[in-house]
């Protein structure tokens, strides 16, 4: 789960941006103070329903006095037609919030919902589907949450929290073995170290230094499966690039142990969600 004090701020940000300190034209113009509404939010299309608290904070924020009742649980497969949750109360409050929390809980939807067949297409090999960085800036505490609830894991949250040594680090740093020697040196024992290779004789020399896990960049099938025998358990083997929904199950059958996809945050088609009165 993810915190209110993670998505609070992209709340309120997302907000100001649709109503600066104006409001909502459309609303006030047309709809009486005291008219009052049940609205439905309803899913559109199939997939994984992910964010739902952020959707009811989103309502919140704009008037405590609404009510937000899921009619289904966090994670849930729906279909087209679906009512995801219900929302009571002020009729212009309601419709202010309405495309904050549509965007929201769609992209996240969106997110869980490309991550679960990722996983599925998997199941059985034991390989983890991953995230990477490739997230919308500003939502990456979102992106990262709706993969985990698609069933997949998160990589590194950012900059802050691993080393991933990659062709232009090593470029800088002069070889793989300078690298992931001042990298140790810098970080200690406890932060993992990975570097990403673009081939076996880069593998090689990998091998022999005390990086934690190895990114295989854009190997076909054959160089993956000769890496995974080279490595031998010494560290974890990821697999990187061009993974898509046709050749998830290949690459995992290839013995590694992670795939990370950028594509199931920077282009996850949004979750189609509406809110019918």
């Amino acid at each position: 789960m993810i915190s209110p004090t993670e998505y609070l701020p992209i709340i309120d940000g997302a907000l100001v941006e649709d109503l600066l300190d104006v409001g909502d034209l459309t609303s006030v113009s047309v709809i009486p103070e005291d008219h009052v509404s049940d609205a439905t939010l309803v899913a559109r299309s199939e997939g994984v329903i992910a964010g739902l608290d952020v959707a009811a904070s989103v309502f919140s924020r704009v008037d405590p006095g609404l009510v937000f009742t899921p009619t289904l649980s966090e994670g849930s497969v729906v279909v087209p037609g679906d009512a995801v949750a219900i929302v009571s109360g002020s009729t212009r409050s309601i419709l202010v919030a309405e495309r904050t929390a549509l965007n929201l809980v769609g992209r996240m939807s969106g997110v869980a919902s490309a991550t679960r067949r990722l996983v599925e297409a998997v199941e059985g090999t034991g390989a983890r589907i991953m995230d990477t960085r490739k997230t919308m800036p500003g939502l990456r505490v979102l992106d990262k949450y709706a993969v985990t609830v698609g069933g997949g894991h998160n990589h590194r949250m950012g900059l802050y929290d691993a080393v991933l040594i990659k062709d232009n680090h090593i470029a800088a740093a002069g070889d793989i073995a300078r690298a992931v020697e001042a990298a140790r040196s810098a970080v200690g024992p406890g932060v993992m170290i990975e570097v990403e290779v673009e081939s076996l004789d880069q593998l090689e020399v990998v091998l022999g230094t005390d990086a934690d896990r190895v990114m295989l960049d854009n190997m076909d099938l054959d160089a993956m499966r000769t890496a995974v025998g080279m490595v031998g358990g010494a560290m974890e083997v990821e697999a990187s690039g061009g993974v898509t929904l046709d050749s998830v199950r290949a690459i995992a059958e290839t013995g590694v142990d992670i795939i990370s996809v950028g594509w199931i945050t920077h282009s996850a088609p949004q979750l189609d969600i509406a809110l019918d009165f």
